[in-house]
């Protein structure tokens, strides 16, 4: 898909990929709408845009209000006049903990959030995409999806549903003018952990400086080259490459060599 004078719809957009996808798209031309809960981020979003910070609409809205994202379309072609492409980013993970330790609104939490947050909007946003000559929709999942990760399990079902969400509607879209793409980020130095309360700044930085990541404006340069090609999968960061291909070929092992890296980091199982 050519992006230039397109209109994209980034959720998620006032940190990490998101703000980093919506800066990237606004670069090669693009005009974004960017969406977020949180209104001071989206404004250093648009200040990061500098020249072209005119191109970038701002939306406060919580992707889990169905009410709200209905109205979201209507908004989005006000400021901008049409609706090319949608990119679902937003997401949180839980605290790290075993499943027996969860409570139910924290499971309920992740999963409003990361798999009917993703219904909503898409939803929202399907009429409108089906009536433009070339339309795309990028929907963000998780190496976690596919490589289990203790600790993270709610995280990695979520991220599995909207795997197959993405993959299911590429499909029933066929011979229509929409593609559809799902992305696999690996390890990305953001501020989820800390955004979604899982852990504290300094949490979060010590653990970020233990592990080799992927700089969110990389990642985001990835998702966009992938709308580009019309790519059915994206992944962002050599370790969701090379655990795919592991997970495929000796998911067992896979699954070990993650236990390993996390056993640490669980409580004592109880």
């Amino acid at each position: 898909m050519k992006i230039r004078d397109k209109v994209f719809v980034v959720t998620g957009g006032a940190n990490g990929m998101g703000r980093h996808v919506a800066l990237s798209l606004v670069d090669k031309g693009a005009r974004v709408a960017a969406v977020d809960v949180d209104e001071a981020g989206l404004k250093e979003t648009v200040a990061l845009g500098g020249p072209r910070s005119d191109k970038i609409s701002t939306h406060v809205l919580d992707v889990v209000d169905r009410s709200a994202t209905r109205a979201l379309p209507d908004a989005v072609v006000a400021a901008h006049g049409a609706v090319d492409g949608l990119v679902n980013v937003a997401g949180i993970i839980h605290r790290f903990a075993r499943l027996n330790e969860l409570e139910f609104d924290e499971i309920e939490r992740v999963l409003n959030i990361n798999l009917y947050g993703v219904l909503n909007v898409t939803k929202a946003f399907l009429p409108h995409l089906l009536k433009r000559p070339t339309a795309h929709i990028t929907i963000v999942s998780s190496m976690a999806s596919y490589a289990p990760v203790p600790g993270q399990v709610i995280y990695g079902a979520s991220k599995g549903a909207v795997k197959m969400l993405a993959e299911g509607l590429n499909s029933e879209l066929r011979g229509t003018d929409i593609r559809v793409s799902v992305v696999f980020p690996g390890a990305v130095r953001t501020d989820i952990a800390v955004n979604s309360g899982a852990m504290t700044p300094q949490e979060n930085e010590a653990t970020a400086n233990t592990m080799r990541m992927l700089p969110p404006p990389v990642a985001a340069a990835k998702i966009v080259r992938g709308i580009e090609k019309n790519s059915y999968r994206v992944f962002a960061g050599f370790d969701a490459f090379v655990l795919d291909k592991l997970s495929r070929v000796a998911p067992l092992l896979a699954a070990r060599l993650i236990w390993r890296q996390m056993r640490d980091v669980l409580p004592p199982a109880r």
